[in-house]
């Protein structure tokens, strides 16, 4: 239905949002069982048996397909890890698929190849998925070390990490990871997973560069932030600009206007004067024309 669809979608998208990212989730020991395995092969690279050529190391026989027992796990991420389907491209199985049942198939599907040089850890893989990858690794007596993390998290801090878990985890419980059954580790390693998984999960602390990576991002933040104010300010000023440049114009438009008024007033009041001058001397002529004629006409009356 397209509710359960847009469920889906959702969760989907939750999902990724969650894991492409550069957070370390949960750290895995698992031991590569060889006599339980299906089959063994023996690596023969430039016509010497176990020799690999160019590298200088040692291939022991390993199986094409483990036996991976898991020993100890811890979720740092503090959360259950499963898919709500089988995808493309996904490490999961499918649905409600744990994680380290999950990562278990990874290893046992593609094991890591062992060097025979000295117990170290080696062999190093990286699986990704579309949201997240898996990096593992694993020493000459078969144990082997694994964390999930967010796709952005390098894989050679990832490396780093399992071997010194490598290095913590075999001097505290080697003896017992030759022969521990399903899942008996976990509360003895606590300790040790919990504290490593803890310091690598703050990338600046373990990885110069990634410090660096931040200290630039931290620059390009506050530039940004100082070109957006730059930008901001130069709007303004413009702005500012325009308006001084509108208000000139206005003033402009004003006083041509206030000339024109003024010439306006000074022609009315000037015919404002006449007229009143005409209507004066009107005025006056009514008054005085008759007097002047009533003295004129007395004048001669005087003088037949």
């Amino acid at each position: 239905t397209p509710q359960h669809l847009t469920l889906q979608h959702n969760t989907r998208e939750k999902r990724n949002s969650i894991m492409t990212d550069d957070r370390l989730r949960c750290a895995l020991i698992y031991r590569l069982d060889r006599n339980l395995a299906d089959a063994n092969i023996t690596s023969t690279i430039g016509g010497t048996e176990n020799e690999a050529s160019g590298n200088g190391i040692t291939l022991s026989s390993i199986p094409t397909k483990a036996a991976v027992i898991l020993l100890a796990k811890y979720d740092h991420a503090s959360q259950y890890e499963s898919h709500g389907g089988c995808d493309e491209g996904t490490l999961y199985g499918g649905r409600d698929k744990n994680y380290a049942d999950a990562v278990a198939m990874v290893i046992g599907n593609d094991p890591p190849i062992v060097s025979a040089d000295s117990n170290s850890l080696g062999g190093f893989k990286v699986v990704q998925s579309e949201v997240h990858q898996v990096v593992y690794g694993v020493d000459t007596d078969g144990l082997c070390m694994g964390v999930i993390t967010g796709l952005k998290y390098p894989s050679r801090v990832a490396i780093q990490m399992i071997i010194e878990l490598h290095g913590e985890f075999t001097e505290k419980c080697g003896v017992q990871a030759k022969s521990g059954t399903i899942n008996s580790l976990s509360r003895k390693s606590k300790p040790i997973m919990s504290s490593i998984c803890t310091k690598y999960d703050d990338l600046s602390s373990v990885d110069k560069t990634s410090a660096i990576l931040g200290k630039v991002d931290e620059v390009k933040t506050s530039m940004q932030g100082n070109i957006a104010a730059m930008l901001a300010n130069t709007e303004q000023a413009d702005s500012l600009a325009q308006q001084s440049d509108q208000l000139n114009i206005q003033a402009e438009v004003f006083k041509e206007k206030s000339t024109d008024l003024k010439k306006q007033m000074k022609c009315k009041n000037l015919k404002l004067t006449i007229i009143l001058i005409f209507v004066v001397v009107g005025i006056l002529a009514v008054i005085f024309l008759p007097i002047m004629l009533k003295f004129k006409n007395a004048a001669k009356s005087d003088n037949p």
